[in-house]
């Protein structure tokens, strides 16, 4: 196995204990998790935090929901459609905020990317590229109705995408479903 695909499968693994544990995970725990020996961690990685580093690199990433909202199909209704791009986005952000929460309760917030050296292009920002093309596939759901739709489709995936970030969780209008219908028909009742 490649040092990559065995950094890979490391995280992949530990993924669910720095949800749990944050930065108290043992590296007994990551051990265990992974099924390899302690010292296999260090030869994959420089020390702990560049692990947890990774970690939360890996909960950030939008392949999943992307993959998830590609696979949603375009010929159901609008309403289908939406409710399962809620539930996979909702899956992503619960994922970020269980990592993310769990490393800052441990004290520590992920630490910067380096700066890029002079005269180099810095890296893109992967939470905007990440926002951007959860958007664009958004839109595809959008795009068969939008001959029906009250503005663009990408106006409109921009503006379910954003209500997704801020749903309040744990409200009475937290549930997808209700969401979605307050989202395609309004917050009134019809008369």
């Amino acid at each position: 196995m490649s040092t990559e695909d065995r950094r890979r499968m490391i995280v992949t693994a530990v993924l669910p204990l720095v949800a749990e544990h944050g930065t108290a995970v043992t590296t007994s725990q990551i051990a265990r998790a992974a099924g390899i020996g302690e010292g296999t961690i260090f030869r994959a990685f420089k020390d702990k935090e560049e692990l947890i580093d990774e970690c939360i690199a890996e909960a950030l990433r939008s392949d999943s929901v992307l993959e998830v909202l590609a696979d949603i199909p375009l010929d159901q209704p609008l309403d289908r459609k939406l409710v399962e791009a809620a539930g996979a986005m909702s899956a992503y952000l619960d994922r970020i905020g269980a990592v993310l929460g769990a490393v800052a309760a441990g004290g520590r917030l992920r630490r910067k990317p380096p700066e890029a050296p002079e005269g180099e292009q810095p890296q893109g920002d992967p939470r905007r590229e990440s926002f951007v093309a959860m958007n664009e596939a958004v839109a595809e759901l959008f795009d068969p109705e939008r001959d029906r739709l009250r503005g663009s489709a990408e106006d409109l995936a921009a503006m379910f995408t954003a209500l997704q970030f801020t749903r309040a969780r744990g409200s009475g209008l937290s549930s997808v479903d209700t969401m979605v219908d307050l989202f395609l028909h309004g917050a009134v009742e019809a008369g």
